[in-house]
């Protein structure tokens, strides 16, 4: 299976996106979708599946306020430009995608592999033998589609191999459940490691939060 579309792609992500966090259902608009998060910093997001420069001016501008967010995917400098001063940029990032296979996922000596599975969400811990936090992700089913959420390996872990088993832990889980697409929005920090284990950029993705006045 493959997306028939950037709009399509960035549709499944928004879908599995809000299961992970326990948001609320998107909202269709003509632009994209809107998502109320409900976090103090985090409000409410603007998922726009439209790039266009009108489009992305018109939201930004129907939508400025303090703990609301744009993610629109198109080139940063344009968006930038295009949404003004007010709208900050978060860390760049990249809607990914990949065909899941099963693969072998071997823990490394000196630490523990837990997984458990609740409303649709598996998550993956990774434990020092001190049983101190080393590494974790979780990933969430929508039908054949499973969206990777909140990868992150503690900086005193990494370079072994940690981020590779969370991953190949989340890509059995999700083909053992019929889900074989996966989509993520990728980071910096994780991109190296995403594209190692095939997964392929789709678009870029600009997350941008606006200033409160004055700040």
């Amino acid at each position: 299976m493959s997306f028939e579309s950037t709009a399509a792609t960035i549709r499944a992500w928004v879908d599995g996106w809000v299961v992970s966090r326990g948001a609320a259902d998107p909202v269709a608009q003509p632009w994209g979708f809107t998502v109320d998060v409900g976090q103090v910093p985090h409000a409410t997001r603007h998922v726009l599946t439209s790039d266009d420069e009108s489009t992305v001016r018109k939201v930004a501008a129907e939508f400025a306020a303090p703990t609301v967010w744009l993610k629109v995917f198109a080139e940063p400098e344009s968006v930038c430009e295009w949404v003004g001063p007010d709208w900050q940029v978060d860390e760049p990032g990249w809607l990914m995608t990949a065909q899941l296979r099963r693969t072998p996922a071997a823990v490394p000596d000196g630490y523990t592999l837990r997984t458990w599975e609740r409303g649709g969400v598996t998550r993956v811990l990774v434990v020092a033998a001190d049983g101190s936090f080393a590494a974790r992700g979780q990933i969430a089913l929508t039908g054949p589609t499973a969206v990777v959420d909140q990868v992150e390996t503690a900086a005193a872990h990494r370079r072994r191999g940690l981020g590779s088993l969370v991953m190949r832990t989340l890509h059995n889980a999700a083909v053992d459940r019929g889900a074989p697409v996966g989509v993520l929005g990728g980071t910096p920090d994780g991109r190296a490691l995403y594209e190692s284990l095939g997964w392929r950029v789709e678009a870029p993705l600009v997350s941008l939060f606006h200033r409160a006045q004055g700040a």
